[in-house]
């Protein structure tokens, strides 16, 4: 009989695997420490160099983090969902969390984490060791790119998940696979910049809505304030790139990420690497100018780490790349680059 591994399962073999890797290099694996979302550890709509960290950790450190759907309980029964099936820590939040607490976004983000050692100039390493969903549904709401197509007054669409198959049944005969991650991780901005919103994505990472940013994949980040001040939430369990109605299938997880300073890693923008390939990113209020800048990131990348000249990383990127938008919805769009590593034979 052939066994199915839950989401949980998989998490757990994914973070063994990760920390007996380490065993075996040489590198002892750092303490996990567990992060609940509560009212005094979320940052509710904003990346912010002045935000009170909510959690000190060491650099190499693990953190068991819990994060809430982007809605409010209202929101949520609005749409059908039992007030039993709400989860407390979203109730308790959106009660307590409010006025100037609040914005100039809408995304419940735990944290900030305080990195010890991270400085400005430095990359934040993420690796995500698991991701589980939460709760067993999540909601799509209708707006985004092209609005005409939503049937005004119409509430959120609530989506059964089903953690053990790790599908989803959006209507009867269409189903859909679960790969969840997060729609948002980031670090703070720079101090000039002041409380910038949890909206729109930036060299800071925040709202990237990239798919690709599962479990077993390593999300590297600009520090640009001391500590770094990571932040996570926006939790999906399924996304098409584009994200065009400006929702996935919104929902809480709950996740384990290693969070590791990376000195003399000098970034211009976020980058990310899959077991089987690697990322480059940019956004911009243009997509033509995210393009450009996510493809120029990618040259740059195979220059300084495959031997190619940018003439031949810029063709390399033509023949084997593949550009993708990564969403079109979040005030300034997103476009990646995906290369995989299957092409280099040498080490």
């Amino acid at each position: 009989m052939k066994r199915v591994l839950t989401a949980g399962a998989m998490g757990l073999l994914l973070l063994s695997a990760s920390l007996a890797g380490q065993r075996a290099s040489g590198k002892t694996p750092g303490t996990i420490h567990r992060l609940e979302a509560t009212p005094d550890t979320v940052a509710y709509g904003y990346y912010w160099a002045d935000a009170k960290p909510a959690l000190r950790i060491a650099s190499g450190d693990v953190i068991d983090v819990d994060t809430l759907l982007t809605n409010s309980p209202m929101g949520l029964q609005r749409a059908g969902v039992p007030p039993e099936k709400i989860q407390e820590s979203l109730k308790a939040i959106v009660a307590e969390v409010t006025g100037d607490k609040r914005g100039p976004g809408g995304h419940i983000l735990t944290g900030p984490v305080y990195v010890e050692g991270a400085e400005p100039g430095d990359a934040l390493e993420v690796k995500i060791l698991s991701i589980d969903l939460a709760i067993d549904y999540g909601y799509n709401g209708c707006s985004g790119f092209v609005p005409s197509n939503c049937e005004r007054g119409t509430p959120a669409k609530i989506i059964p998940l089903d953690k053990k198959t790790m599908l989803a049944t959006f209507a009867p005969g269409i189903v859909i696979p679960l790969h969840p991650f997060f729609g948002s991780m980031g670090v703070a901005p720079a101090p000039a910049l002041g409380r910038v919103s949890s909206t729109p994505p930036g060299t800071h990472a925040g709202n990237l809505d990239n798919k690709e940013l599962v479990a077993g994949t390593t999300l590297y980040i600009p520090v640009f304030a001391p500590g770094a001040l990571f932040e996570v939430g926006d939790g999906h369990a399924a996304q098409g790139d584009g994200e065009v109605d400006q929702t996935a299938i919104e929902t809480s997880l709950r996740a384990k990420l290693q969070l590791t300073v990376r000195k003399g890693m000098t970034l211009a923008w976020p980058r990310a690497e899959t077991p089987t390939a690697y990322i480059s990113m940019a956004t911009d209020k243009d997509l033509t100018v995210a393009t450009k800048a996510a493809i120029q990131e990618m040259i740059d990348f195979l220059a300084a780490t495959k031997g190619l000249t940018k003439h031949e990383a810029y063709q390399l990127t033509s023949i084997a790349g593949d550009v993708a938008v990564t969403q079109l919805v979040d005030q300034t769009v997103g476009v990646h680059v995906k290369i995989p590593k299957s092409i280099f034979t040498s080490k």
